[in-house]
């Protein structure tokens, strides 16, 4: 994961959103960096293949039904669900103006990407679902003795605003409703017997198991771009490592609405 790829304006990224995904997707969504290669991945705009059926067996975290009339309500086909979702993320943020943060084409196609890459190394950045933030990356110090600088943090206050300010359940809510398209997404991805939930919960866990670290966050730039000095962090997933560019106080607050997500998505408890 690399800093210097924050120099031009375009993308930071919540879980999922927090916001996200729907909150993941939020989240999901925004804590991207900037200029990384994107992975082999099913193009969004590929024709869908028949979703295969799943076995009850293999659904760890099976999502609990959408609340109210909401689950009764016909859904849009995948590809022509952008507007509906967008308009339903923002009835679940009244007073907060998410449209301005969200890429409005295939969104949920976009967001199933992004979870789906957040613990690996590399993030497909071109298919992020979630404007990038304002301003450059600043190191403190040279290319062999550096550290990530406190000022990189402000960087991401509009989207902590929000973050801080979501309602969770009602975030929660879009998510279930829109379900059955995030899963459809998701097959399409490449994983025609996959549960997105299950991989959802599984991300969620690997963000909230970032370690914190105490004192100066230590770069190096061995070539264009800085990375971490500590091999080990260098080696985080490229989740952890976002949660740790964005500061210890930040990551906490997305960590908290992480846990709040979670624990809507799992009401339902595992079937055995």
């Amino acid at each position: 994961m690399t800093y210097d790829e924050l120099d031009k304006p375009s993308y930071a990224k919540p879980l999922i959103i927090a916001a996200v995904v729907v909150a993941a997707a939020g989240l999901g969504g925004w804590l991207y960096w900037h200029n990384q290669k994107a992975l082999p991945k099913t193009p969004v705009d590929a024709p869908p293949e028949a979703a295969a059926p799943l076995s009850a067996a293999r659904i760890e975290h099976p999502v609990p039904a959408a609340p109210g009339d909401a689950a009764k309500a016909p859904l849009p086909e995948l590809n022509d669900s952008d507007m509906a979702v967008i308009d339903a993320l923002g009835d679940a943020a009244p007073g907060l103006n998410l449209a301005q943060y969200l890429v409005p084409e295939s969104v949920i196609r976009h967001i199933v990407v992004t979870v789906d890459n957040l613990p690996r190394q590399k993030v497909a950045v071109d298919k992020r679902p979630v404007t990038p933030a304002a301003g450059v990356f600043v190191a403190d110090g040279d290319e062999l003795h550096a550290t990530l600088d406190s000022r990189n943090f402000r960087r991401y206050e509009p989207m902590m605003d929000l973050i801080r300010k979501a309602d969770m359940q009602r975030f929660g809510a879009v998510y279930l409703r829109f379900y059955p398209l995030f899963q459809k997404a998701y097959q399409d991805l490449g994983y025609p017997t996959g549960y997105f939930n299950d991989r959802l919960v599984t991300v969620i866990d690997m963000l909230l198991a970032t370690p914190q670290i105490a004192g100066p966050v230590e770069l190096v730039r061995p070539n264009v771009m800085y990375v971490f000095a500590d091999p080990k962090l260098e080696a985080l997933p490229a989740g952890q490592k976002v949660l740790i560019r964005i500061g210890a106080d930040n990551a906490a607050a997305v960590k908290a609405k992480l846990m709040e997500l979670r624990a809507i998505i799992t009401a339902a408890g595992p079937k055995h």
